[in-house]
């Protein structure tokens, strides 16, 4: 049975980013272990769920497997998870990613094993591709530097923060993922002009953002080899 650790944020994941991928494997019979920085439960940001923001039914969905899933109610700290475990990692995304999964240590050597090793491989989404702005490879360059990537882009992000970089709920955005990434030395395409991006380069899968959490999922399937019906 092929496995996946799903690294989420204490700070306020996307509800459809984590849920969609989790629910979509698991429902293909890959066994999912969720880590936390602390082994705390996961946040759920409640802008993720709110019905004047997303879709209702899909609100209704993400808020019961968060509350009734016991993978997300008993997770694993970070400290104590090993790449090596499972046959990917998969890092969802959500602004509160930005404040603890992309500058936590381990959750860094955790990408960095799943990407350079010679089995596993990562996906990671939307505000979480962050996290390839502050990950080295094991000869200390970017992990990054040179690979295709997409991620949440600075045309979203203009919509969501003001003149301060102050979001909806007072916190001040830390950075912003497209131009951190950038700087990391990645070919950036986040394909804006269509419906859904998700990129493929060696081990590494990235998505967009929410709408391409679906696509994220199965393109990870499809790398790991295992087929679902039609």
């Amino acid at each position: 049975m092929s496995s996946a650790l799903f690294v989420v944020s204490e700070h306020g994941y996307w509800g459809e980013e984590c849920i969609e991928p989790l629910t979509t494997l698991s429902d293909a019979g890959v066994d999912v272990t969720v880590a936390t920085p602390t082994g705390e439960p996961p946040v759920l940001d409640e802008r993720s769920v709110d019905p004047d923001q997303v879709d209702e039914e899909l609100a209704e969905r993400v808020r019961e497997v968060h509350e009734t899933d016991d993978r997300l109610n008993d997770p694993i700290p970070l400290a104590r998870a090993d790449a090596a475990d499972y046959d990917a990692v998969v890092f969802p995304g959500g602004h509160g990613t930005e404040w603890d999964i992309n500058q936590d240590t381990h959750a860094r050597q955790l990408l960095r094993e799943a990407v350079e090793g010679d089995d596993g491989t990562a996906l990671v989404v939307c505000h979480a591709v962050g996290i390839l702005a502050f990950t080295r490879s094991s000869d200390d360059d970017f992990l990054v530097e040179g690979r295709s990537v997409t991620g949440f882009p600075n045309a979203w992000e203009e919509g969501i923060v003001d003149d301060d970089d102050l979001m909806p709920d007072g916190r001040k955005l830390p950075y912003w993922v497209e131009d951190e990434v950038k700087a990391a030395g990645a070919n950036w395409d986040a394909e804006l002009d269509a419906d859904t991006s998700v990129t493929v380069d060696g081990d590494l899968i990235t998505a967009r953002g929410p709408p391409s959490s679906a696509a994220a999922a199965q393109t990870l399937l499809d790398e790991l080899g295992i087929e679902t019906p039609a």
